[in-house]
């Protein structure tokens, strides 16, 4: 909305329709209307529009979230707080939440990136843990793009200029380039933390007289309608609302960080949550909401770093590094001492009343009076309707795809030089991945790897998602989502614990798009309910549309999984040569979505891999219990790619080659991407423990010290390369787009 120097009336919002354009629709203003009994005013028009809108209410995915399997034995926190919390043992948890910014970082893409990385720091530290690792999940169109190499080089350096800052590794995440997200690409922040049971905050502002306290930065002009706009298709207007991005300052957060993690040791704190999207119309209203109470704020007393700001803007502002708390009345002096060392603000600016109401005081006067649960709670709930497309029909009646190879050398180097497949380097060299001593797995491998000081238990984390599966078969394609971050995880030595999702989708009012999101979810519970992965937080990022196309679907799981002893924490690199190379798993001929296919034909279709979860469960137990018993040297999930792409992939900055022998279809064997397989590595000795442990290993060849890449199809050898050719062209891609100054 543009800023006005006067505001419009209640009989100007009505008859002019300005509701409309804050995102709220005729039914909802008339919704709005019949709540209050009388028509809203200017700034309750803006906290129903911001509340009510996808980002903060989640009207049309709220039906489709209760599919989720969010309770398990080791879940202390499901959805509907900050961030999700699972037990660890020793009364000890891990709290973790994936977060979309991918409006604000399609516009103004290093401040959108950075903003990101900072809302989900908050959203972990506000229930009391201290955030030890970031991982992010990125895509962008072609990089043959000079807009897209632009955005691109801007989030990452958005993302690692936040990062290192504040202090906090980013250890782990992926990056995919498809034309289907050129004109939205997906920033997708994670945030990974550690507490103590006895720390564990929730934003609830309970016990009437209470006082309720802004800390943090103070309040400006920025990210207005910030949750609105990403409740928004882009367009070619959407440059028009770079006042919705948010500017961030990591030294900031860092002060905020500390001053956070120091108050949850004071039995004065009550309540604690970020000011996220919505900023403080939502932290102050969901805290009373959620705890049964009202609450009355003094709108003069909000730190301002700008002149004559109104109760509007204060109310949607979505300035960065800001927190909302409750405390015991009468101690606010102590919180604002801790504050006071940090050099932060700490201001009382509010009490917590009986009375179910929110109510807002600007220069003696009341601007805003509304029943709290009806910005919280009563926001509209839509079952959208649901519409197979065409297009799913007809690809699933396709006669299955198989390439046509003769060079198998070529064709490998080929997808190596894709840059979904190609080393993203480029990428996290620029990520400080060691800061704080405890990343034990950098990133290039299956999962990152991050030690719990003090224990001898680690965990593991990775995201993932393949969108060109979900184009086919969303339920499909939601399931391989959860299993393919499962195996990550095991392939790193960790059970898997449970699941964030950020579920990023088209414009859910068309009935195909709704229908993606439905099927998605189905199987992405499905998997969670077998693999035993709990979802206990999450985002759901809709409207990624420009210009009327939508994205690919694209719900990345975020995981995290319990390395019980660091002694079994296992990369996906070959280690010696001797060693004998396993496959876990036979091919198929399944190649519908794989790499081989889109770069053989620049497209997909026909049917994604079948994924069987009972055989997932076996072969993931299985080799976890080798992995355990220090029966594996390397293990490694295959994916995008297949075989031939993994074993590249195991053999990168090793100085060792290898030689196997594969039986069956030398395309399939190769190239397919059938599911629930792993390339594990075993020492000679203990090969007989393993294959009396994995009954579906079958055995491949052995690593070499010569650097050649060999590979025989029975009697005929297919590949013979140097190792260091492939290396340069995987490791050449990204570095030789991003020095382009070619413009497209």
């Amino acid at each position: 909305m543009p800023l006005l120097h006067h505001e419009p009336t209640p009989m100007d919002i009505k008859e002019q329709h300005i509701y409309k354009e804050m995102g709220l629709s005729d039914a909802e203003y008339e919704h709005i209307v019949s709540l209050l009994g009388r028509q809203p005013n200017y700034t309750e028009t803006g906290l129903f529009s911001v509340m009510w809108s996808e980002h903060c209410s989640y009207k049309t995915s709220k039906p489709v979230l209760k599919r989720f399997p969010s309770s398990g034995p080791r879940v202390l926190q499901g959805p509907g707080e900050g961030a999700g919390i699972v037990d660890i043992g020793d009364q000890q948890a891990v709290v973790f939440k994936i977060e979309s910014h991918n409006h604000p970082s399609a516009i103004e893409p290093y401040q959108g990136a950075a903003t990101g990385v900072g809302g989900i720091i908050r959203d972990v530290f506000s229930m009391g843990a201290r955030p030890i690792a970031l991982l992010n999940s990125l895509r962008f169109g072609p990089l043959s793009s000079a807009r897209v190499r632009y955005l691109f080089e801007e989030v990452v350096a958005g993302i690692a200029g936040y990062g290192n800052c504040i202090g906090i590794p980013t250890v782990g995440g992926e990056v995919q380039f498809d034309k289907t997200y050129e004109g939205n690409p997906l920033v997708n922040a994670m945030c990974v933390g550690l507490i103590n049971h006895e720390d564990i905050q929730v934003g609830r502002a309970t016990g009437v007289g209470n006082t309720v306290m802004y800390v943090g930065a103070a309040t400006g002009r920025d990210g207005i309608h910030g949750a609105t706009f990403a409740s928004d298709e882009l367009s070619d207007a959407s440059d028009e609302k770079r006042s919705a991005v948010q500017v961030g300052d990591p030294f900031m957060e860092k002060l905020l960080v500390e001053a956070c993690l120091e108050v949850i040791k004071s039995d004065a704190l009550i309540g604690m949550q970020d000011m996220g999207a919505a900023g403080l119309t939502s932290s102050a209203s969901e805290m009373a909401s959620k705890a049964g109470v009202g609450m009355e704020m003094d709108l003069d007393k909000v730190p301002q770093r700008e002149t004559g700001m109104t109760p509007y803007e204060m109310m949607l502002s979505e300035s960065q590094e800001r927190m909302l708390l409750v405390v015991q009345k009468g101690r606010e002096a102590e919180i604002q001492e801790i504050f006071k060392k940090w050099e932060l603000h700490a201001v009382a600016v509010g009490t917590v009343i009986e009375e179910k109401t929110f109510r807002l005081i600007h220069k003696g006067e009341v601007v805003a009076e509304v029943p709290v649960d009806s910005l919280a709670d009563d926001a509209p709930v839509y079952h959208m309707p649901s519409k197979e497309p065409e297009s799913f029909r007809v690809n699933g009646q396709l006669a299955p795809w198989k390439p046509t190879l003769t060079n198998y050398e070529e064709a490998l180097i080929g997808l190596l030089k894709e840059p979904t497949l190609a080393s993203k380097e480029w990428v996290y060299n620029q990520y400080d991945s060691m800061v704080q001593t405890n990343t034990a797995v950098l990133p290039g491998s299956d999962a990152a790897v991050v030690r719990v000081r003090g224990t001898r238990k680690a965990l593991a984390m990775t995201t993932d998602c393949n969108g060109k599966y979900l184009r086919l078969d969303p339920e499909v394609g939601g399931r391989i989502a959860v299993a393919e971050a499962a195996r990550n995880i095991v392939s790193s030595g960790a059970v898997p614990l449970a699941i964030t999702d950020c579920l990023n989708f088209g414009n859910p009012e068309k009935p195909e798009a709704f229908w993606q999101l439905e099927k998605a979810v189905d199987g992405m519970s499905e998997a969670c309910r077998i693999l035993g992965t709990p979802v206990i937080s999450g985002n759901v990022s809709l409207y990624n549309e420009s210009r009327g196309q939508a994205i690919d679907p694209t719900p990345v799981v975020g995981m995290v999984g319990l390395v019980e002893d660091i002694d079994h924490i296992t990369t996906s690199h070959f280690k010696a040569a001797g060693d004998v190379v396993y496959v876990i798993g036979a091919a198929t001929e399944e190649f519908g979505g794989s790499a081989i296919q889109q770069w053989l034909t620049d497209d997909v279709n026909g049917q994604p891999p079948q994924l069987d979860l009972a055989v997932e469960v076996e072969r993931q137990h299985a080799l976890l219990q080798a992995i355990r018993k220090q029966l594996v040297m390397s293990a490694h999930d295959l994916s995008d790619g297949g075989l031939a792409v993994a074993v590249v992939e195991s053999l990168m900055d090793t100085g060792l080659g290898c030689t196997l022998t594969l039986n069956g279809d030398i395309d399939a064997e190769l190239f397919a991407e059938t599911q629930s397989r792993f390339l594990v590595t075993v020492k000679p000795d203990v090969a007989e423990a393993f294959e009396d442990l994995v009954k579906d290993a079958v055995k491949l060849g052995k690593v070499t010290e010569e650097d050649v890449l060999r590979i025989h199809d029975k009697d005929q050898e297919v590949i013979s390369v140097a190792v260091s050719q492939l290396e340069e062209a995987w490791k050449g891609v990204l570095p030789c787009y991003m020095q382009s100054k070619t413009v497209n």
